[in-house]
């Protein structure tokens, strides 16, 4: 695991002052129960596009992977898929999109996944989507990286998960600082805009600490502290 924190640590620092420009997105190989999430990964691929970014995703063919590394690919955008390859018959059924990766195991992906993004998405998704998003929040608590990490909140799907991470800071387990860790947002819209606006307070933020002489690398707000 120290190896894989390495790997995600190695596109840290300076590199986390760029503006956005590869987003790395976290989401079911399957498309759920309700229209609205397939409609949601469209729609996050078509405004990533129109914002000129690019995409790093698990490199499943199915579900709301596909969909959205189809709308990328469809639209002229660099598509990065890094998959273990004991999972390829299981997560790519159909032509895969654009660049395709292949590493040894799950731990490999994220740290890969991690180190070509600037900033983190999560549609909705099962146990592997979630397992993502809370190593990749957890990396940012400890300071592993400093890049944005966001939750599309598409018809409340992530409600359950915010009351859990709420009854963490209640509970003493999570530090109030670390619970506004993430951004959040209904829409893709919205939610492109809010990574945005937090990298460039990121960056923001240690300039003025590498001024004042102060520790690079730590989140806003946030102290390195093991939960």
């Amino acid at each position: 695991m120290e190896g894989n924190q390495e790997k995600c640590a190695e596109s840290s620092g300076d590199g986390d002052r760029r503006p956005v420009r590869t987003v790395c997105v976290f989401c079911g190989s399957r498309p759920g129960n309700r229209p609205s999430f397939s409609a949601a990964a469209l729609d996050l691929g078509k405004q990533m596009v129109e914002r000129q970014l690019d995409l790093v995703y698990g490199g499943g063919s199915g579900g709301l992977m596909g969909q959205v590394s189809k709308a990328v690919y469809d639209g002229g955008r660099h598509v990065l898929g890094v998959i273990p390859s004991a999972l390829l018959p299981e997560e790519v059924s159909g032509e895969t999109l654009g660049e395709v990766k292949v590493v040894r195991d799950m731990h490999e992906r994220k740290a890969e996944m991690a180190k070509h993004a600037d900033a983190f998405i999560a549609l909705p998704g099962g146990y592997g989507t979630m397992e993502e998003l809370l190593e990749i929040i957890a990396w940012a608590q400890l300071g592993i990286h400093n890049k944005p990490v966001g939750l599309l909140n598409v018809d409340g799907y992530y409600n359950s998960l915010l009351s859990l991470f709420d009854k963490g800071v209640e509970e003493g387990f999570i530090d109030a600082a670390a619970r506004d860790i993430f951004v959040l947002a209904d829409t893709a819209s919205e939610l492109l805009t809010k990574l945005t606006e937090a990298r460039q307070l990121v960056a923001a933020a240690e300039e003025e600490e590498d001024a004042a002489g102060g520790e690079k690398g730590t989140p806003v707000g946030v102290k390195r502290k093991r939960s």
